[in-house]
């Protein structure tokens, strides 16, 4: 495989100025793709080459394969990396792709097409002696057929959208009373999220946890996990905080699951960066949840605490070369302190998560030793309505799960940002929560602790503590002014 010198990158935003930190690090060119509502966004201007795409709307750009296809051309690009979401997962843009001679930095179309479907994936894993959880699949959309099945597997049931992700087509279902009205809305949502109404149901694990490895795999049979991390606290099935290692996790259960995690890859002859998810019950029994062919929006954490540059090894992969050889033995492979990593969104925890969209009229970030800002914005950004409002992502290192917890927390109460309101506050909340301080962890977390999204008092605390900074550096925007008065007054 030739050597990459110039990459394009077929997203926007943070994941897009991160993988140009890694490609400038290596001395690999870089291409930016971006659409009309990303005109003026920092992506764009510090790539090497810009190319406009089109309409703001993703399907008219970000999601325009023969344009990406056809700027590669234009600018001499070699190789692509996707990110995530958009086309990372696409298997149609992986194969176009490579007939017209440009690498992919993922796997290959036939990994992403199968792990992409769920049924498929779960039966490929159960054929490989993955453990997957009871259920049942057809391509029949009659609501009988699946009532005698979910009888049979014992409520309560998950009913999932076999052709998606993010929770759309998912519904729990704890009485067979329930089970018509919710299939049949699962089916509707799943129709119009995914172009694809078939769902399928599985057994629902009471209390469960959402562990997942990050493994990679090359072209020579190498596959090699990284570590795990826990992604049990999540809204509506989006992930809140993430982090490395998992806490209150035995060596033995982290032990098997990892063995798991590669045979997962192994059994399907994965190649570069991917994620094997678990659900983790209450008494340690586990199952593969599915497979992520493409590089997580958490990987920060795996990189703080193993100090590798994950997008590097992507290229050296793409490029043809082996996982270094220091690492293909498990055991030599980093894990020092621990991570952790939440997501800022510009969104109002009080009124229902609602998106805040607008311009960010000041930001400033606390850059100091163990924390990083991973962010695709700066003062005077617009949050689009078009695309996620995700503004960044904060992660903490330290040598204890503990110091680490505290880092984070000092740092977001030190994050300033005007404008959109946020769910900083709301992050604030968790961190400070009993249950999330001794790790006592579950993908209910949130559940019945409505109180975590009354963020008007950290608002206050906060506002008072960057008033300091305002004074100092003579901010003379009336509407920060504004948000500061409104924040002291509450």
């Amino acid at each position: 495989m030739p050597k990459i010198t110039k990459l394009l990158i077929a997203n926007r935003g943070e994941i897009s100025l991160r993988i140009q930190r890694t490609c400038n690090r290596l001395g690999i060119a870089t291409v930016a793709v971006y659409s009309n509502a990303d005109q003026s966004s920092p992506f764009v201007e510090s790539a090497d080459e810009s190319f406009l795409l089109g309409e703001s709307e993703p399907h008219l750009s970000y999601l325009n394969q023969e344009k990406i296809i056809e700027i590669c051309k234009k600018s001499g690009a070699t190789a692509v990396h996707p990110g995530y979401g958009f086309l990372s997962e696409n298997a149609s843009f992986a194969k176009k792709l490579s007939e017209n001679g440009i690498i992919f930095l993922g796997p290959s179309p036939e990994s992403i097409d199968l792990m992409g479907d769920k049924i498929r994936s779960r039966e490929v894993m159960a054929k490989a002696g993955v453990p997957v959880v009871p259920g049942f699949s057809s391509d029949s959309i009659d609501v009988q057929v699946y009532l005698v099945e979910a009888k049979k597997i014992g409520f309560p049931i998950m009913i999932k959208a076999t052709a998606g992700g993010g929770g759309k087509g998912m519904r729990m279902v704890e009485k067979e009373e329930d089970f018509q009205p919710a299939f049949e809305s699962a089916v509707r949502e799943a129709e119009k999220a995914f172009g694809n109404g078939i769902v399928f149901i599985e057994k629902y694990i009471s209390n469960p946890r959402h562990v997942e490895f990050q493994i990679f795999g090359d072209r020579f049979g190498h596959v090699v996990h990284f570590h795990e991390r826990d992604c049990s606290i999540q809204r509506r099935h989006q992930k809140v905080v993430e982090e490395t290692p998992a806490p209150n996790y035995p060596k033995d259960l982290k032990d098997a699951m990892a063995e798991t995690a590669i045979l997962a890859g192994s059994s399907i002859g994965y190649m570069g960066a991917g994620t094997v998810e678990f659900i983790l019950g209450d008494k340690g029994e586990f199952y593969f949840l599915e497979m992520n062919t493409r590089l997580q929006v958490e990987h920060p954490v795996t990189e703080m605490v193993t100090g590798l540059d994950l997008v590097e090894l992507q290229i050296r992969i793409a490029e043809g070369e082996s996982i270094p050889e220091p690492l293909l033995e498990q055991g030599s492979v980093p894990q020092n302190g621990h991570s952790m990593e939440v997501r800022i969104y510009a969104e109002d925890p009080q009124n229902g998560f609602l998106p805040s969209i607008g311009k960010i009229e000041w930001m400033k970030v606390p850059m100091k030793a163990g924390i990083r800002f991973d962010t695709g914005v700066t003062s005077g950004s617009d949050v689009s309505i078009f695309y996620d409002p995700m503004i960044g992502k904060l992660i903490a290192h330290a040598d204890t799960r503990e110091k680490c917890r505290l880092k984070l927390l000092n740092a977001l109460e030190s994050l300033v940002i005007f404008g959109p309101v946020t769910n900083i506050g709301f992050l604030i909340n968790i961190l400070n929560e009993e249950d999330f301080i001794i790790g006592k962890v579950s993908t209910h977390f949130l559940n019945g602790k409505d109180s975590l999204v009354n963020t008007d008092e950290s608002s206050r605390m906060r506002a008072i503590g960057v008033m300091a900074d305002l004074m100092s550096e003579s901010i003379k925007s009336n509407s920060v002014w504004e948000a500061v008065s409104h924040a002291l007054q509450v």
